[in-house]
């Protein structure tokens, strides 16, 4: 009798291991209420269970490997005592001659289990029809309630996702705002302030001098500008400021300034408008030579280019002045990195191959006013001025004059040294004819212009010595054009050579002081003509 009763508590135990083992893959709750439902009606087929067959909706038992109560290798634990071996009169005894407890006693049946809504599924019907009819419609409903209630929680789940979304955002968003508004307020706080303590000024002592450019077209507030990159003033508003109450201004012209740094604005504009601030700016006359030449009669010196760029590169007064010497500027112009000087490409081959290196640059610089920036070394400034000249040389048609003339662009500017060293403006065309003229025939060109370029000390006449002497510019003594130019040409000059009047002279000379100039193709009418000027004394010598 011990032993039936303790198999069937083993089974027992066993059915509720597997029923708590066992689970469904959507909820433990689902899964309890369905095994309550099968307990309740075990002969009826049961379609509420998932027929979802993963093994990993099954959670393996786990299995003792000691004996079985039943196996024929089990021992009684120790300590064990048998019922019948108890002391107690109480206690079991085995039955004699009940042969119908041999068998193990009929399970007892649970009792019905009460539904959530408190009603009992009591049995009935034909084959137990109905308890499995009413399981099945409750559970539909429990699962149609069950689903609609974990849909609502999902949707309600991702409302409150979202809100909490845009709620997070509205905030990055008003926080992206109050920074711009704090940030606009501020700057236009600091705007009004610096409005009203006006622009910054320096106050107090000047510095030194600087260099200033004033550009062609500059406004007001673009010299504002360039006085700011060159330390003059500290605002350009204050120096604009200062210009526009200063009716001076309108009559800035272009060209370079010295003005000392550091100045209050008002101070700077008042240097800018002072008639000694321009510097670096040189006039260079018609038919001037870059040397220095003496006249024979009156002995007076005939500055040179080089002399004049000097003079105007001065900066300061006294002590403190600085300039830049003619000897530095000679010494530059002879180098040899032409390219460094600005020679144009037109005229590089012929100053390369000039006889002189000192007067290699004879003619590059044009007769005109010219700008340059005096702060700037001896080399810099003769490339600056070359460059404006060649500009200007080029603008006339210098480059394509040639085939009228047959001259090269460089043979052409010296050509125009020529007319302008022997004909006032009105004669140019003419005398620009009688060159052309004689070099189709071969015929010398026999200029005095040419004896007196290499002389130190000339005047109008030559002397038969002078004439006699070979020179690479003597065209007395030689066929040809001289190897340079002898001056600096103006733009008429090189206008007229690039366009000779049409006419058969070959020689011309000048008459009287006032420049009368007769022209003829006689040679015979041309002794007569210079007779005539042997007359006037324009001919007449000092040596």
């Amino acid at each position: 009798m011990t032993d039936r009763w303790t198999r069937a508590e083993e089974r027992y135990r066993q059915r509720e291991a597997d029923r708590r083992y066992r689970r469904d893959d959507q909820a433990w709750a689902e899964d309890e209420r369905r095994a309550r439902h099968a307990r309740a009606d075990p002969h009826g087929e049961s379609d509420e269970w998932d027929d979802y067959e993963d093994a990993t909706t099954v959670i393996p038992r786990y299995t003792d490997d000691e004996p079985r109560y039943d196996d024929p290798d089990y021992d009684d634990p120790p300590g064990y005592d048998d019922p019948a071996d108890y002391a107690d009169p109480s206690g079991y005894a085995e039955a004699d001659a009940y042969d119908e407890y041999d068998d193990e006693p009929d399970e007892e049946p649970e009792p019905p289990r009460r539904r959530a809504g408190g009603a009992v599924a009591a049995r009935g019907g034909a084959g137990g029809a109905g308890p499995r009819r009413i399981g099945r419609e409750a559970a539909e409903r429990r699962g149609g309630r069950a689903g609609g209630r974990g849909k609502r929680s999902r949707a309600a789940a991702r409302k409150a996702v979202e809100r909490k979304r845009r709620r997070r955002n509205m905030w990055l968003i008003g926080g992206l705002l109050a920074v711009l508004l704090i940030g606009a307020v501020g700057f236009a706080a600091m705007r009004f302030a610096k409005s009203m303590a006006g622009p910054e000024d320096y106050a107090g002592q000047a510095g030194p001098l600087v260099v200033v450019q004033v550009h062609p077209g500059d406004t007001a507030r673009q010299i504002a500008s360039t006085m700011v990159d060159k330390d003059v003033v500290k605002s350009s508003g204050a120096f604009y400021e200062a210009a526009v109450r200063n009716t001076g201004m309108s009559s800035v012209q272009p060209g370079f300034y010295a003005i000392p740094s550091k100045s209050p604005a008002a101070e700077a504009v008042a240097a800018l408008l002072a008639k000694n601030a321009r510097v670096g700016n040189v006039v260079v006359s018609e038919g001037r030579l870059l040397h220095d030449q003496h006249d024979v009669n009156t002995g007076a010196r005939k500055e040179g280019i080089y002399t004049k760029i000097a003079a105007a590169s001065c900066i300061g007064t006294g002590t403190a002045q600085k300039c830049v010497t003619a000897e530095q500027l000679a010494t530059a112009g002879s180098g040899s990195d032409l390219a460094a000087l600005g020679v144009p490409s037109w005229a590089e081959s012929s100053v390369r191959a000039a006889p002189d290196r000192s007067r290699q640059l004879e003619g590059l610089i044009a007769a005109g006013t010219w700008d340059f920036d005096p702060s700037a070394p001896p080399q810099q400034i003769l490339k600056q001025l070359i460059g404006a000249s060649a500009a200007g040389y080029e603008s006339t048609g210098l480059l394509q004059s040639g085939a009228a003339t047959k001259l090269s662009p460089y043979e052409t500017l010296i050509a125009a040294s020529l007319v302008e060293r022997e004909a006032l403006p009105q004669d140019m065309p003419k005398v620009a004819r009688v060159i052309v003229n004689r070099l189709e025939v071969g015929q010398q060109l026999q200029f005095d212009s040419t004896v007196n370029y290499s002389l130190d000390r000339t005047e109008v006449a030559t002397t038969d010595s002078d004439r006699a002497t070979k020179t690479p510019w003597n065209t007395y003594a030689m066929t040809g054009l001289p190897a340079n130019p002898i001056a600096a040409p103006s733009l008429n000059a090189l206008r007229a050579m690039e366009n000779p009047e049409p006419g058969p002279w070959l020689y011309f000379v000048t008459i009287d002081m006032k420049g009368t100039t007769l022209f003829t193709q006689s040679y015979s009418e041309h002794l007569r003509n210079i007779q005539k000027a042997e007359q006037s004394g324009i001919l007449d010598s000092g040596r």
